[in-house]
């Protein structure tokens, strides 16, 4: 496993108590705010000294509380992505990345790489104040990267960040996942930024760890849902198939035909799409004269009932497991239960772009 987390530490609200082990990958820390997210990050990080535990960073113990082994930050060899950037605002964009470089000697070929992939060469000369959020981002996330971390943290690194700003620095994440060799810790409560990036996900709730697994199994069971019903959805994998004249991308989910507002790529290109839960309604005969484009058939599996008006129920289809959120009247009204025959109705500009990404 590239990280192990076993710990206990007592904070104002609550006991934190998690316990979990990841592959490499991007794995995510999913719950709503202050569920302990930052608190698992820091210990992490060397920056919060838990009560009691062991945490295990690629083969090497950095914390053991039984054997009194707490290794300092700055021996942690980590990178980390805060909310706000913290550049050094006194120093260009080439003096912040070479400040990363100072602390372990980046291989010259990956600083060239880094400024590649991250679009930095045209800001290098320019100081943090005449760059704009999305910009500093970027020059953070290179800095971390040419620390030579062998694990990089990241803090909610998109929630200073207006729609736009995301939307460009989320393609940027994505390829931090699939190109470098480099386990990323990811802390947010965006179900969108689950969807798109998660190769593992840690679901938070009161502190405590309550499920692990991939975003296709933590977004799509309605008996998890960290942040409540309003946040649910299914994570869908599929593959462009056509790019149409109107604006619309044609993808293929295991055989079934959506379509989603433009996304770039080419055909044959792997997607994420998250489908949330309130943008989908529920037919329980096959409708006819709807404008919405996406109508696919299934079973529903499982039923989710609060203590308001509204249920969560989970259709298995053949394009992959679908959470709708409707009201318990229409539910009774169209009697549905557990085995029910019913039909997913999804509006195409229902779907954001921060909903559809590439797969990793």
């Amino acid at each position: 496993m590239s990280l192990s987390v076993r710990l206990t530490h007592q904070l104002p609200r609550f006991q934190l108590q998690v316990d979990f082990a990841v592959p490499a990958g991007l794995t995510v820390l999913f719950g709503r705010s202050g569920s302990g997210k930052t608190s698992v990050i820091n210990a992490v990080a060397g920056l919060l000294r838990p009560d009691q535990g062991q945490i295990t960073l690629a083969g090497e113990t950095v914390f053991d509380s039984a054997r009194a082994l707490n290794l300092p930050t700055h021996r942690r060899h980590l990178g980390y992505i805060f909310q706000d950037a913290r550049l050094f605002p006194h120093l260009s964009v080439q003096q912040n990345l070479h400040y990363g470089r100072w602390m372990r000697r980046a291989d010259p070929k990956l600083h060239a790489h880094v400024i590649e992939m991250l679009g930095l060469g045209a800001l290098l000369a320019r100081r943090p104040a005449q760059l704009s959020g999305g910009e500093k981002s970027r020059v953070a996330i290179g800095r971390a990267l040419l620390s030579g971390p062998r694990i990089l943290l990241a803090d909610e690194p998109l929630a200073a960040l207006d729609e736009a700003r995301k939307s460009e620095i989320l393609p940027y994440f994505e390829r931090l996942r699939d190109e470098f060799n480099i386990p990323i810790l990811y802390v947010t409560h965006s179900p969108a930024e689950v969807a798109r990036l998660a190769t593992t996900v840690v679901a938070l709730e009161n502190g405590r760890s309550v499920a692990v697994g991939t975003a296709t199994d933590i977004l799509g069971d309605p008996t998890i849902t960290p942040l409540g019903a309003r946040s649910a959805g299914a994570v869908v994998q599929a593959v462009i198939t056509a790019q149409h004249a109107d604006g619309l991308t044609e993808i293929s989910a295991n055989g079934v035909v959506l379509f989603v507002p433009r996304v770039p790529g080419q055909r044959g290109q792997k997607l994420r799409v998250r489908v949330a839960a309130h943008d989908v309604i529920l037919a329980s005969t096959p409708p006819t004269g709807l404008s919405a484009l996406n109508i696919v058939a299934g079973s529903v599996v499982d039923i989710r009932v609060g203590a308001g008006p509204g249920a969560l129920l989970a259709l298995d289809t053949q394009a992959g497991r679908l959470l709708a959120r409707v009201t318990r009247r229409s539910m009774a009204a169209m009697g549905l239960q557990v085995g029910s025959r019913a039909y997913a109705v999804i509006k195409t500009v229902a779907m954001a772009p921060e909903d559809v990404g590439g797969m990793g």
